[in-house]
């Protein structure tokens, strides 16, 4: 499995050799999806809600995939973090590579149960992710192996809160990621993979990389 990256102050672009399987809660194109391209791109924050009036947020990434000319499908992601924060790590075993990016900043730590800012179930928050991972690996991964793969990524970046002691900016407590992250999965056609929990070694290594990336990454924001 092969893919390039294209960094630059603005935004992160992945570019696959060939149409790769992903699952994703990205703003553009989410869900399983067969994807040519992932885009992760810097926004403005407006934690204080001061500017209005911005376009729907899937329009402005389809549009920076438009000028840029990425043809096929594109997952696309939103973020407040800042470009240098990116960081790629890799670990391999027996054959299987594990690549995490990520992009992360905390100014919007939130732990899971912290009374919600948008209090209607419709309502249109803005969201605009501030940790935002993309798991990238050759193992052929089943559908419920990428679900599996999802909630280890979401315990690891818990984890990871609690061993930097990262607080809640609502209630206080210890974080368990910001309120507006975004994750990513993207797999090959590799090793067969269809348990991804703590029990086995896939899931290890998963939340290893996932740990490591953004341990790295938010040691690049201070």
């Amino acid at each position: 499995m092969e893919y390039n990256i294209e960094h630059n102050n603005q935004f992160l672009h992945v570019e696959f050799e060939k149409p790769t399987k992903m699952l994703s809660s990205a703003i553009l194109n989410g869900g399983f999806q067969m994807a040519n391209h992932f885009l992760n791109t810097k926004v403005d924050a407006n934690l204080n809600g001061e500017q209005t009036g911005f376009e729907k947020p899937e329009r402005t990434l389809a549009g920076i995939a438009e000028t840029n000319g990425w043809s096929g499908v594109c997952i696309g992601m939103m973020t407040a973090a800042i470009m240098k924060t990116f960081r790629r790590v890799r670990i391999e075993e027996q054959g299987v590579w594990i690549d995490a990016l990520v992009t992360a900043g905390v100014s919007n730590a939130r732990r899971a149960g912290d009374s919600a800012d948008y209090k209607f179930m419709n309502d249109e928050c803005e969201k605009v992710g501030t940790i935002n991972i993309l798991v990238v690996t050759n193992a052929n991964l089943s559908d419920a192996a990428m679900v599996e793969c999802v909630m280890m990524i979401a315990e690891a970046k818990s984890a990871c809160m609690q061993d930097l002691n990262i607080k809640s900016r609502v209630s206080g407590n210890i974080a368990t990621g910001t309120g507006t992250d975004s994750t990513a999965i993207a797999c090959g056609n590799g090793s067969e993979v269809i348990y991804c929990g703590k029990h086995v070694l896939f899931g290890e290594l998963l939340a290893k990389a996932v740990i490591n990336g953004i341990t790295q990454s938010l040691q690049a924001d201070k």
